[in-house]
């Protein structure tokens, strides 16, 4: 197959994923389905598009959303009941994609009325959701057009299933039900329980996760060091078609500059000195699994043409060798370095970054996150105390709100040794619980100093709350605009008001 044409199609899926995601904030069944349906449409050469989605649990028997696209107004009921009776009620019944070049030469549907009057001719139809399937979408070629191909039958596939995920958000989120832990919708959907916190960051990051994991297309992860890209790639892995399979991670800074190519993609015996039988590379080690490329911007050029040709035609030469091996992988790559800023100096290939930037996914950051602290600390003070053989520990109230308030450049990481270490000396000092001076301490101390004044925790501490509880009073305390004039995230306001104590006078 040429490889322009291959690049072109990868393009071009890309595309529909980026557009399609692009709707995963809409709220309305019938204004997502005006959105969607058009864009399918458009990707896949059709001339009439249907789609139509049922309610489960409603008592209605027919859908209870549909429209049509390349259809006057007037005729989209005509149309509904023409293609409902045929082929979408088998589409539907098998939850199958019916894929036929012309329909009225097809045995399955030739004898229909409907399809006789229509004179339809290429057609494909593929189920939204499965077990049992909620709708349908329902594509029509134009006459003497030839079928559908490949790429539009995938394009329609892909379609349908970021379609019956985004119906199932709307109506979990209409009914009624009252979600207190953003993320609960998420998690439901996702095996994800390596993933800590409940924060609206988190529950935004679990969205993305469920939309592209089932995508068996590349992932970049972005975001500031220690904010848990690796831990991510491997809960898309464990919830993708791949899971069960290898997932195999290379550090790309780690490994030193000769040995990288091999590492990568393996070696016959005798090409290189310590070569002496056939090594296997980190590439067939993740057959028919994952890839997971860490800190992908530290890759060396050379690496980085064949990575290149992996990618885009799924065969790669093993260092040595002289024919290609093929390679059913998928690949997530992840880096907290700019990219863009590294190919404009030269030391990134800037179609290697536009294959990598398929999919692009941003850990948040701790600071964006804080009122997640709280659980990360115990969740990292339970698993030092199991790791060492420790009893179990509990925050002082001093040691928790240091914890909450301090800064960390380092973000989980940095959070996790700081929690560990405190473990280790409240353990050594034979304490039952975990003190200010067991976090901090080269900084903190309970209480004042001698000569009375306030410790850096207990000025921090009481400045944040002045200037809170003040900008509140001049607010009126509208909160919105608190948020606003400090810079802060509502949730991170009403956090701090009940830390802080602050009341309505």
């Amino acid at each position: 197959m040429d490889v322009h044409i291959e690049l072109e199609r990868a393009r071009s899926e890309n595309q529909l994923l980026v557009r399609l995601l692009a709707l995963a904030d809409e709220t309305d069944v019938g204004a997502l389905l005006s959105e969607a349906l058009p864009i399918i449409v458009e990707a896949t050469g059709a001339t009439i598009g249907y789609l139509e989605i049922h309610d489960l649990a409603s008592d209605s028997d027919g859908p209870d959303w549909y429209i049509a696209h390349g259809v006057p107004t007037s005729d989209v009921e005509s149309l509904r009941k023409i293609v409902s009776r045929g082929i979408i009620a088998q589409a539907m019944a098998t939850e199958r994609t019916v894929d036929t070049p012309a329909a009225l030469l097809d045995p399955r549907f030739s004898e229909r009325m409907s399809v006789q009057v229509g004179r339809i001719e290429a057609v494909l139809c593929v189920p939204v959701g499965s077990l049992p399937a909620c709708g349908a979408l329902y594509l029509q070629g134009g006459e003497d057009a030839g079928p559908f191909d490949g790429h539009a039958r995938r394009a329609a596939e892909t379609f349908a299933l970021q379609i019956s995920r985004q119906v199932s958000r709307i109506l979990a989120q209409a009914s009624n039900r009252e979600i207190e832990d953003p993320t609960a919708l998420w998690r439901a959907r996702l095996d994800a329980r390596s993933i800590v916190g409940r924060s609206r960051a988190v529950a935004s990051l679990l969205q993305e996760i469920s939309h592209i994991s089932a995508l068996d297309v590349g992932v970049l992860l972005t975001g500031e060091s220690g904010t848990g890209k690796s831990l991510i790639a491997r809960v898309i892995h464990d919830n993708s078609k791949r899971k069960g399979e290898a997932f195999v991670q290379l550090n790309c800074g780690a490994i030193p500059e000769g040995l990288v190519e091999s590492e990568l993609f393996g070696a016959v015996a005798g090409a290189h000195s310590t070569a002496n039988k056939r090594m296997l590379g980190k590439v067939a080690a993740a057959e028919r699994g994952t890839l997971f490329l860490d800190e992908i911007g530290e890759l060396q050029p050379t690496a980085q043409a064949k990575l290149l040709q992996l990618l885009q035609s799924r065969e790669y030469f093993p260092l040595g060798a002289d024919r290609p091996e093929r390679a059913n992988i998928r690949v997530i790559a992840a880096t907290n370095s700019d990219l863009q800023a590294l190919m404009e100096e030269g030391r990134f290939r800037q179609d290697l970054y536009y294959r990598l930037h398929v999919l692009p996914v941003r850990t948040p950051s701790l600071a964006e996150r804080p009122e997640d602290i709280p659980e990360l600390a115990s969740h990292f003070c339970a698993l030092a105390s199991e790791t060492h053989g420790l009893p179990r520990f509990e925050f002082s109230s001093k040691a928790a709100e240091a914890l909450r308030y301090a800064e960390w450049p380092g973000n989980i990481r940095q959070l996790g040794h700081c929690v560990e270490a405190a473990v280790v000396r409240a353990a050594g000092c034979g304490d039952r619980r975990i003190e200010l001076r067991h976090v901090f301490p080269d900084r903190a101390r309970e209480g004042a100093d001698a000569d009375g004044s306030p410790n850096f925790q207990d000025a921090t501490r009481n400045f944040q709350a002045n200037l809170l509880a003040r900008t509140l009073a001049e607010t009126g305390w509208n909160v919105s605009e608190t948020s606003r004039r400090l810079e802060l995230a509502r949730s991170h306001v009403y956090s701090l008001i009940r830390a802080f104590g602050i009341e309505r006078r």
